[in-house]
């Protein structure tokens, strides 16, 4: 198969994996759904992005395009396939995601720790590739210190980074949930 960096390939939509650096971990059911139904009506207009895996094909980018294809009962996906290492396809997943800014902050502070972490990278060589400052990268990797319940808020939306940021000068983490409770329902 023809792996040009131009070229667009119809791949068997079983032969594609999921991405394992993929820095989305919540997907809106409904959003998915309605995805799915655009693309019943007319296709996938824009390709997804993989890596050969094995005898695979790995996301890099477009898991969205992916979950929604499969549900339309679609057998093949329009891709571009490129020849990527596990770094280069954890920074591009990032990194088009943070594009689309559709995900979370807490989801771009787990992917940022996984990628310095996968990678023994440190947060200025990451803030380099990734073209930011290593004080943002910080700031983010700090909304880890928060407590599981209010990170689930920050990631569904709930609560904006805004407020999760008020909540990291809190210590106590009772606290921080009982304002987290404030912040949700009044």
């Amino acid at each position: 198969m023809e792996t040009s960096r131009k070229k667009v390939v119809d791949l068997n939509i079983e032969d594609v994996l999921p991405n394992r650096f993929q820095p989305r971990e919540y997907f809106d059911e409904k959003a998915l759904n309605e995805l799915a139904d655009s693309i019943r009506q007319h296709g996938v207009i824009e390709p997804i992005i993989v890596r050969t895996v094995g005898n695979k094909y790995e996301i890099v980018a477009g898991e969205r395009r992916y979950k929604a294809s499969a549900l339309a009962g679609l057998t093949k996906i329009p891709a571009l396939v490129k020849q990527l290492d596990d770094k280069q396809s954890s920074i591009i997943a990032y990194i088009e995601n943070a594009q689309r800014k559709d995900v979370s902050a807490i989801e771009e502070a787990r992917t940022t720790n996984r990628i310095l972490k996968s990678n023994n990278m440190t947060q200025e060589e990451l803030a380099k590739e990734l073209g930011v400052s290593q004080s943002s990268i910080a700031n983010k990797l700090r909304l880890l210190n928060l407590p599981l319940e209010v990170q689930d808020s920050l990631m569904r939306n709930e609560i904006s980074e805004r407020h999760a940021r008020s909540l990291l000068t809190v210590k106590d983490s009772s606290k921080q949930i009982e304002l987290l409770n404030k912040i949700k329902y009044n």
